[in-house]
């Protein structure tokens, strides 16, 4: 890994991007960081990138014999009747007809986190499945979940036989290398040079943890650990490789689904992505796997991070 043209990365980023952020462009076999107001060391949010993540573990555990796209939810958690006929391959797509979010969530939690800046996601697992209990899925249409993916995540967990951060960390951080990575189940897990993000109005965000939340939003990384996911799965070494595949339409037939991972057509090139937003960072994650060429943009407030990662990759 080379910091060569790191002023470059610095300056094409930050000529769009106010705020402190981290970056990584991987071309031609080469990788180039830079970061801005943010330590090296410093772990960020990265948001719903982390639904990327839950899909090449699914992967992983498929290509070990554990589950299949076709294990229904029930087999492996304890869910009502309706919720556990989901198969894993409908969470990994979005078509499972659960909704956004579970039901329940309290109004006076909302509302805090949209003034307070407070992490509306603390749930445990067991407060989970409790929200669980009335859900009925609707239907099999493309509709974004983030309550399916922490469900798929937990249920992947649940096949290898451990909880989902002790998964993520050693079926993909620790064999990709990303040693700075983790997922924060709760406040007291967060390391001591996590990084803070911030709102519009420039207020501290309180960190997004919470055990529920993990698969679906919960994944922390430095940039350095970013720099080795980008090349792990532009080479495609990265554990559960097969989750970027498209699989179906998710957006009509400019936008395909993978595990999780999108496709769009941009500029007659296909490029494969997942961003991420929490209450106080932006992240996006794209990949141009026919030209090698990948990037990763984390901005620590709540302006979209997805223009710039284009950006870079020559897309816009």
């Amino acid at each position: 890994m080379t910091d060569s043209g790191a002023d470059l990365l610095r300056d094409r980023v930050g000529a769009r991007v106010q705020e402190p952020f981290c970056a990584v462009l991987v071309e031609a076999g080469e990788t180039t960081v830079a970061v801005h107001d943010v330590p090296r060391d410093g772990d960020v949010e990265l948001g719903s990138v982390s639904k990327g993540i839950t899909g090449l573990l699914l992967h992983d555990a498929i290509d070990r014999g554990e589950v299949t796209l076709g294990t229904r939810l029930g087999d492996l958690l304890d869910v009502n009747s309706d919720v556990g006929a989901l198969t894993l391959g409908r969470l990994a797509t979005h078509t499972s007809g659960l909704p956004r979010l579970a039901p329940g969530t309290p109004f006076k939690k909302t509302w805090r986190w949209l003034v307070h800046a407070e992490n509306p996601y603390g749930e445990s697992l067991d407060e989970l499945f409790e929200q669980l209990r009335t859900v009925r899925p609707k239907g099999d249409r493309a509709s974004y979940s983030n309550l399916g993916f922490m469900l798929l995540g937990h249920a992947v967990a649940a096949a290898a036989g451990t909880g989902y951060a002790s998964l993520a960390r050693s079926r993909l951080f620790e064999p990709v290398g990303m040693t700075g990575a983790y997922v924060a189940d709760s406040p007291e897990a967060l390391t001591s040079t996590a990084v803070r993000g911030h709102t519009r109005r420039g207020q501290e965000a309180e960190p997004w943890t919470g055990e529920a939340l993990g698969p679906a939003g919960g994944v922390r990384a430095t940039v350095d650990d970013l720099a080795l996911f980008v090349r792990a799965l532009l080479c495609g070494a990265a554990p559960g490789i097969a989750a970027l595949t498209p699989v179906r339409d998710f957006a009509g037939e400019a936008v395909r689904i993978g595990a999780g991972w999108l496709t769009s057509a941009v500029k007659d090139r296909h490029i494969t992505w997942h961003n991420g937003g929490t209450g106080g960072f932006r992240s996006y994650v794209g990949l141009d796997l026919e030209n090698q060429r990948g990037v990763a943009v984390v901005r620590a407030s709540p302006r979209s991070a997805d223009r710039v990662g284009l950006d870079l990759l020559g897309g816009q």
